[in-house]
């Protein structure tokens, strides 16, 4: 059994490379077999093809990297802290993966829905925790969306690494303080509520 979960964990991390490498449209069942030092059989014996390879290596990679975010005290100090935590595990490999599979979801109809299901689940996770810490001191309102908080931080996040700009901790402090915390706590002036 243990060999098996690791084999399984091999055949993932090879799939996160090689996506990281060369792409998805590149990728191949042999490519990761010859990496993870198992057979094709193996993999076919567990994924049925390519695309749920992928999102089993995808749902793998940010169940591992998932870390549970200290809790600062405030709802500004967590989403630094969850915006640390992506931001540890984006780098050109990421940005090259993430293009790719993107790309290659607009013409391969079974990645697509593959993949859906995948940024779909994506319930649990830093953003997920911050605003959910806030709600309960009274920070944000309830019913505030984690998911809102996802995916604006990531967006910006992506948005900054295709531009070719630092990850740094000035970017950061922009984004939580100019748009996340008025976003999540409704913190906006009187003369912007009506826009």
């Amino acid at each position: 059994m243990v060999r098996g979960i690791v084999r399984e964990q091999a055949i993932l991390a090879a799939t996160i490379e090689l996506l990281g490498e060369i792409g998805y449209q590149a990728l191949t069942m042999d490519a990761v077999a010859q990496r993870a030092r198992a057979s094709k059989q193996t993999i076919y014996r567990r994924w049925r093809g390519k695309p749920e390879l992928v999102k089993a290596a995808l749902d793998a990679r940010d169940t591992g990297s998932a870390t549970e975010i200290p809790s600062t005290g405030t709802l500004r100090g967590d989403l630094l802290a969850a915006l640390d935590a992506l931001c540890s595990r984006a780098d050109d490999r990421y940005l090259t993966m993430m293009t790719g599979l993107i790309h290659a979801m607009r013409t391969d109809a079974e990645l697509a829905e593959t993949l859906r299901s995948h940024v779909a689940g994506e319930d649990q996770g830093p953003f997920h925790t911050a605003v959910e810490r806030a709600v309960v001191r009274g920070e944000a309102p309830a019913g505030t969306s984690p998911e809102l908080a996802r995916q604006v931080a990531e967006g910006q996040v992506v948005r900054r690494m295709i531009l070719g700009g630092p990850l740094d901790r000035e970017f950061l402090t922009d984004l939580v303080d100019d748009l996340l915390m008025p976003l999540l706590t409704r913190a906006f002036s009187a003369g912007d509520e009506g826009r």
